[in-house]
Order: C-alpha cells, then structure tokens, then sequence
C-alpha cells in the first residue's frame, strides 16, 4: 500500500474512532446524522447546539435524531471525508477544506448560497499568556523576543494554525504600515512579514495536528505564549484557567464554514435532516449559543451581547480577502515554495 493511500486510510480510521455519539430518547422514531467537525467548537456543538437541534427537529417531526459526531483537525477531516468517511455534514475551519470535498465530488451543491456565504461562525485570533502575563506580552513583536516559548499547531493538519500563521504575517505586513506612517510597497512589506513570522517560529516550542491539542500542551504548563482562537480562551478563562487573553491590535477575522456532504447525505437518505442541521446552524438559537461560547457575531458591524461583553475591538483588523483570498494565499504561505514553508525548513536546520 503507498503512503499516500495509508496515510488516507488512517484519517479515515482516526475520524470514525473519535465519534461522539448525542444519544436520542428511546421508544420514538429515531433517525441518524453524521457530523465530521473541527476540534475548536466541540463543547459548542455537544453543550448547546445538538441538544437545541435534536429538541427543534423533534418539534418540528416528532422524530428522535441521534447525532454521531466527530471532531478533529480541519484538513485531517476533510482528508478522511474524501477518504471514505461517510459524514452527512462537514464543519471546518477553512473554506478551503470544504473546496477540497467539493472538487472530489461529493458536495455537488453551491454551499456559499446559505447565509453569510456559508459560513456558520467568526472569531479572531489571539494570544493566550500566563496569569499575570509574566513575559509582559502586548502584541506580536513581543511574542518574537528571544526567550518567549511560543505554540500554535500544525498548519499541515489543523485549519486553526493556518489562521494563526496567516494573523501573523499579516500583522508583519499591517506593522510595516504602521511603522512608516503609509503605505508600504509590497515586497518592502512582505520583507518585514517574513521576518516577523522567522523570529516567532523561532520561539515555537511544540507543534500539535489541531487547535485543542495545542490548548492542552499549554495547560500543561508548556510554553509562555499560545497563539489560537479566542473562542477557543475565552470560555476556560471565565471558568478559572489560570492565563490571560491578549487580542493584538493586528489581527484576522476568521470565519468557518459549514456545509452538507450530499453524497453521503443523498446515501444515507438523510438530505432533509443534514440540510436542517446546516439551516439551524444559521439560525437565531445557534448564533446565540455561538456567541455566548466565545465566538463572535458573523456581522463585524451588529451590536451584540458580545458586543456588549467588552471584546476587544482590533485597530487593524483584516480579512482572507485583504490578503487575496484563501488560493493566493495558499499558495504564497502553504505551498512547496511558500513563505511559512521556507521559514520551517530553515528554522528547523539550525
């Protein structure tokens, strides 16, 4: 068997290991949908948004839904969804993942039709520090000192990470601006990009296959400086973690996309129930389980509970598409050549 054709498999296998299974009243009609999702929002889903959909459908048909989900890094589900894995909806991290499952042919409608442009919630990128912020972190220039550990996971495996290196070097471009008080020309901004995103990955001190993974290592007391979601701090912090949220001055608006597998869904005669899943996903209960977790409002502009929470405000936020979308992109940080790829190869032969 080739590498590339295990390595398929073993996604396949590790994605149907991790089932969480959201069991359904006995004695009533009882039907089944398959959620294959990223790690981040697990506690979202299994607390407050399966339960609110299992109780809406049931109202709505009289039918139990018992809901086998799995959560695992973006790209690794994605990967193990082309593979094999039979999920009726997939929840990811990129729009990009869900492209991937798109061009293999089993997501045949135009899922950027739903609200929103599919997408089902937002968030920014952060740095979490330790209680009383020890190392006196701010901003990125202070998580490229020498002498701060760093961690943020795998861009190979989690679509998270992908987010986090792209808030950085995009930060390397907005404080290249900043400093000289204009607009910088682009190989000069780039210029001061890479060498911001070199002297972080200097200080990385683990590389995890997913966002949660990386959040454990650094509940273990690994590392000064985590680099993640703030959904993904904001709610540990609320219940007594000892470490801080840090929201740079410079950073993205993530956005994660939701969709139906029809394939799958049309095989498994469950088209209707994916499809209300994903609609409920957009709907007014889910958004505010969404934000009540941490996530933030999808409409940047909307006066919200989070709003009204204090989250902070980034002076220089940006977008995937201030940076050229998610291909170009892609390609610029990710690919062969890419600028994320050189700067491990080179910072790992030292």
């Amino acid at each position: 068997m080739s590498r590339p054709t295990t390595s398929l498999l073993l996604s396949v296998l590790v994605a149907c290991s991790l089932f969480t299974v959201s069991p359904a009243p006995a004695h009533a009609e009882t039907r089944d949908l398959i959620l294959a999702a990223y790690s981040v929002p697990k506690e979202a889903y299994e607390r407050r948004i399966i339960p609110a959909f299992q109780r809406a459908w049931k109202q709505k048909t009289g039918q139990d839904v018992r809901v086998r989900s799995s959560y695992g890094a973006s790209g690794a589900q994605a990967r193990a969804i082309i593979g094999g894995f039979d999920a009726d909806v997939a929840v990811l991290s990129l729009e990009g993942d869900v492209d991937q499952i798109t061009k293999a042919g089993l997501i045949t409608h135009d899922w950027r039709k739903a609200p929103h442009g599919g997408m089902i919630s937002a968030s920014v990128v952060a740095l979490g520090v330790r209680k009383g912020n020890p190392k006196n972190v701010k901003g990125w220039e202070d998580a490229a000192r020498p002498g701060v550990e760093v961690l943020y996971p795998n861009p190979k495996t989690s679509g998270g990470a992908m987010w986090d290196v792209i808030a950085m070097y995009g930060a390397g471009l907005k404080l290249a601006e900043q400093r000289a008080g204009k607009p910088v020309a682009p190989d000069a901004a780039a210029t001061q990009a890479v060498d911001l995103l070199t002297r972080i990955q200097r200080n990385v001190k683990v590389m995890d296959k997913s966002g949660r993974e990386s959040v454990t290592t650094f509940e273990r007391g690994v590392g000064d400086v985590i680099v993640t979601y703030e959904n993904e701090l904001l709610p540990r912090v609320k219940s007594g973690r000892p470490y801080e949220i840090i929201v740079p001055a410079e950073t993205v608006w993530i956005e994660n996309p939701a969709a139906v597998v029809d394939t799958y869904a049309d095989r498994h005669k469950a088209k209707d129930l994916a499809e209300a899943f994903v609609a409920f996903l957009h709907g007014p209960e889910a958004q505010a389980a969404f934000i009540e977790l941490g996530f933030r409002p999808l409409d940047r502009t909307a006066q919200t509970p989070a709003a009204a929470a204090g989250l902070p405000q980034p002076a220089r936020l940006f977008t995937i598409a201030d940076l050229g979308g998610w291909e170009q992109v892609s390609t610029t940080l990710f690919g062969p050549q890419g600028l994320w790829t050189k700067i491990v190869e080179d910072v790992s032969k030292r």
